[in-house]
């Protein structure tokens, strides 16, 4: 039999990841994105109403809707993340 435990050690290094907590700048990301995840999980809500039946013309409108809101928390997350070497336009 082999164990695959000491070959685990090796794979993951000395960071003992089970009792690590997220840094500051984990949380901060996170925190960022949370409004783009929030509009996805909306979306996907309105898409699995509508997984068991046909679609009204009232879940068409909340799919679209919760599309656009998608869209929108995306575009903002992009542009709110813009590299520094990027930003300011031409050189």
């Amino acid at each position: 039999m082999e164990y695959i435990a000491a070959r685990q050690a090796a794979v993951t290094g000395a960071v003992d990841s089970v009792d690590r907590e997220p840094t500051a700048a984990e949380l901060d990301a996170i925190e960022q994105e949370l409004p783009a995840i929030l509009a996805e999980v909306d979306l996907l809500d309105a898409q699995i109403v509508t997984l068991d039946r046909t679609p009204t013309e009232l879940d068409a409108r909340r799919i679209r809707r919760a599309r656009r809101r998608a869209l929108v928390a995306r575009r903002e997350l992009a542009n709110r993340t813009t590299p520094a070497g990027l930003a300011g336009g031409a050189a």
